[in-house]
């Protein structure tokens, strides 16, 4: 951190502490040459994900949106909530941590249906014959082949 007094690039931590409202850091840095005393701010950057969609339309990505959807494919399945969350929370920490701010919502379905298919295979089934659009019985039936190959 350069000193706001002598231009001095390297200072050192004296004290750290949130501010009232936990949204920052305050830091009380003391200068390595002039020995003189400064307080930082330090707030966490946030970097929104962009949702590509199929039409080429851009939207932020949002949890609930897709937590909604593996609940309506996990209606009436023996499936809890705080498993639903963790998935949604591992999909979301899976593209938080790629280096691209913008991700297809078919990588997303993909990632849903990774995930639901290690929770409940109907629940897969359900969510893959909206998200692929299943046109007749050969296109469910070619789902339910992959899921058994992969058992």
């Amino acid at each position: 951190m350069k000193c706001p007094y002598c231009g001095f690039n390297e200072s050192k931590v004296v004290d750290s502490r949130p501010t009232d409202e936990d949204s920052r850091i305050r830091r009380r840095r003391e200068c390595l040459s002039c020995t003189r005393r400064f307080t930082t701010y330090e707030v966490i950057e946030t970097v929104p994900i962009i949702v590509v969609k199929q039409d080429g339309s851009r939207e932020e990505f949002d949890r609930d949106k897709l937590l909604r959807g593996m609940l309506r494919a996990c209606e009436k399945r023996p499936v809890s909530i705080e498993t639903l969350e963790k998935a949604v929370s591992d999909i979301e920490a899976r593209i938080q941590n790629s280096l691209d701010r913008e991700v297809s919502a078919a990588q997303i379905g993909e990632y849903a249906m990774d995930a639901l298919k290690g929770i409940d295979e109907v629940a897969y089934v359900r969510f893959a014959s909206v998200y692929r659009h299943f046109k007749d019985i050969n296109s469910f039936q070619e789902a339910i082949a992959h899921l058994l190959e992969d058992n």
